[in-house]
């Protein structure tokens, strides 16, 4: 049901249906798949899948490669939009990144914010 939800663009169901796949339940684990479910879910807005992404970002896993600056816009966006872990994790990862470097993740979370929104 997740799959046949997913597919017709409901992103609380292509968010579920990426943790599904993260994790292997009911599916062979695929981080690749799982990326991809919540890349789509992340560009609706869905905060949970905006911070599973960053954190698939922040690690380097599922075919994406480790980019601190996508990891950082991400949690960025899922804090912005109420994701209750988001804003204590850019903040850890901020620490390890340069001033230029999170300039260009708050321009990249802007950037992704106003696509999102249809600004």
């Amino acid at each position: 049901w997740y799959r046949k939800a997913a597919e017709q663009g409901y992103a609380m169901a292509q968010k579920n249906l990426g943790y599904m796949y993260s994790k292997g339940t009911g599916v062979a684990e695929d981080f690749k798949e799982a990326a991809k479910w919540y890349l789509l879910a992340a560009e609706q807005g869905q905060p949970d899948a905006q911070f599973l992404l960053g954190a698939m970002y922040a690690l380097g896993v599922g075919g994406l490669p480790k980019d601190m600056v996508k990891a950082y816009a991400w949690y960025n966006l899922a804090g912005a939009n109420g994701q209750a872990d988001a804003t204590s994790e850019k903040e850890t990862l901020g620490k390890e990144m340069t001033p230029d470097q999170i300039d260009r993740a708050q321009d990249l979370s802007q950037a992704l914010y106003d696509k999102i929104n249809g600004n």
